[in-house]
């Protein structure tokens, strides 16, 4: 079962830069899709009703902003749109999915450099979902986490690591949240798999960064340790162009 995530920066966007010759080559399984910027007034039949796949979209009230979106070949046995809190579901941003084999959640997570309101929001976001995931841990379910995190978690993570430790993003507050999840008993795929590669997910469209591959891993597959030795591969797609993000993925054998 191939996985995969994706910030695209506008859905609608990237449909026009590739979009669907990606899935078409890439044929995965299951697709989440971060910072779709629509709404369901929006959402065109082209982009909900892509072949082989059932969509799902969980919508931010604010108009051209934040949202997500889950295309899978497999129907989910329930699906649900938040955790069940209103400051942080109004915005759209997260979708979980759940089937047989795991509970899947697509989560765009808050960025915190606007100010310290927002920062403190994206804080407040990751203690209220380690809340929610701590009664599903309890069960010993089996658990995918991707997304956007909007956090480069160590420095091998960064480009530019001395210059950044004071932006949002890889703050030490920020970066222990991801030690948190790994306290918990998530493994981030990637580096379980590639512990020295140096590989980034994001980059500034600002001072032709990408052109320079001074970017940020900050979009990553976390799974529960019951789930690990179903991974076989994880990989950071630094090819595919059409958002300020490429995507992830991970290969299960389940």
């Amino acid at each position: 079962m191939k996985i995969y995530s994706w910030n695209v920066n506008g859905l609608r966007a990237v449909s026009k830069k590739g979009f669907f010759e990606f899935v078409s080559y890439e044929n995965p399984d299951i697709l989440c899709i971060q910072e779709t910027k629509l709404q369901l007034e929006t959402l065109s039949e082209e982009l909900k009703n892509i072949k082989e796949y059932y969509s799902y979209f969980s919508f931010a009230e604010r108009k051209g902003y934040s949202g997500v979106a889950t295309y899978t070949k497999k129907k989910p046995v329930s699906i649900k749109h938040g955790i069940g809190i209103e400051k942080f579901d109004k915005e759209g941003r997260i979708l979980i999915t759940e089937f047989n084999e795991f509970i899947l959640f697509n989560i765009y997570f808050p960025n915190g450099q606007k100010d310290e309101e927002r920062l403190n929001y994206k804080l407040e976001f990751y203690d209220a979902l380690f809340e929610y995931l701590d009664k599903l841990k309890i069960e010993d379910k089996k658990i995918i986490i991707c997304g956007d995190y909007n956090i480069a978690h160590r420095e091998i993570d960064i480009k530019n690591a001395k210059a950044n430790e004071k932006i949002s993003g890889f703050l030490p507050i920020e970066r222990k949240l991801i030690d948190k999840f790994i306290s918990k008993g998530y493994v981030d795929t990637f580096r379980s798999i590639h512990r020295e590669e140096i590989k980034y997910s994001w980059w500034s469209y600002r001072f032709k960064a990408r052109e320079r591959n001074a970017g940020w891993r900050i979009d990553y597959f976390l799974v529960t340790e019951n789930l690990l030795e179903n991974v076989k591969e994880a990989d950071i797609l630094n090819d595919v162009m059409g958002s300020d993000h490429c995507p992830v993925s991970i290969l299960l054998d389940i």
